[in-house]
């Protein structure tokens, strides 16, 4: 593929005098990121406590995910975008990934992440999944989240891992780095994850879901203390 689909990911813990910037921000954001060239989507999430999976939410870590139909575009919003400044500025961490899609299914508000074949990657890879979960199913869900998130975190090969959402309760997403494809699939096929994803695809949990696995051509910055660059 000469020029494949990017998407980039930012993560930021912004500092305790920019709490009601970022709650502007989840809440218009939306309205104003609209003439990006090439851009094919994007959101702006929030995430829980201490950046993790509950319901409890956090008013400093925040996350943002652009997607681009070429690499020469989101090259560009790198060199110059505006939201990426701001974001630096007012954060106390701040953590940029740009991915390259290896392989997807799924959709997110009705987008899609193309590719034309899967593409192994040997270095690090990410991992992003998100689903808009039935109200019915959401008690179902959550009680799965807590072995899951203790199993993601202790976790051999795993660099970093955030939970994501657009929507407390119902709207979800997981994103994560991984020393390489091996490891991310160890975690993938076992334990809390496993079942948790088992009893998913059993039950009907959500209405909508995507599952994209991405090689990390470039991270930088930090998280959680620990640096990228």
């Amino acid at each position: 593929m000469q020029n494949p689909e990017i998407t980039i990911i930012l993560l930021s813990k912004l500092k305790n005098n920019q709490r009601l910037w970022g709650l502007k921000q989840l809440a218009f954001k939306q309205f104003f990121i609209k003439k990006i060239p090439g851009l094919v989507f994007f959101k702006v999430l929030g995430s829980g406590k201490d950046a993790g999976f509950g319901l409890q939410p956090s008013f400093v870590h925040q996350g943002a995910l652009f997607h681009f139909r070429a690499e020469s575009f989101a090259s560009q919003f790198l060199k110059t975008s505006e939201v990426i400044s701001t974001y630096k500025e007012k954060s106390d961490e701040f953590f940029l990934s740009k991915l390259e899609p290896i392989s997807s299914r799924g959709s997110w508000s009705g987008n899609t992440i193309d590719i034309e074949k899967f593409q192994p990657s040997l270095g690090p890879v990410a991992s992003l999944t998100r689903a808009s979960i039935r109200l019915s199913k959401a008690k179902r869900f959550w009680s799965f989240a807590p072995a899951a998130e203790i199993s993601l975190a202790n976790k051999k090969g795993c660099m970093l891992a955030v939970g994501l959402g657009e929507a407390p309760v119902l709207r979800q997403a997981t994103f994560s780095i991984w020393e390489s494809l091996e490891c991310l699939d160890t975690y993938a096929r076992t334990g809390a994850h496993l079942n948790a994803i088992r009893a998913a695809a059993k039950e009907k949990y959500f209405k909508e879901s995507m599952f994209v696995r991405f090689k990390a051509m470039h991270l930088e910055g930090s998280w959680k203390g620990i640096r990228f660059d």
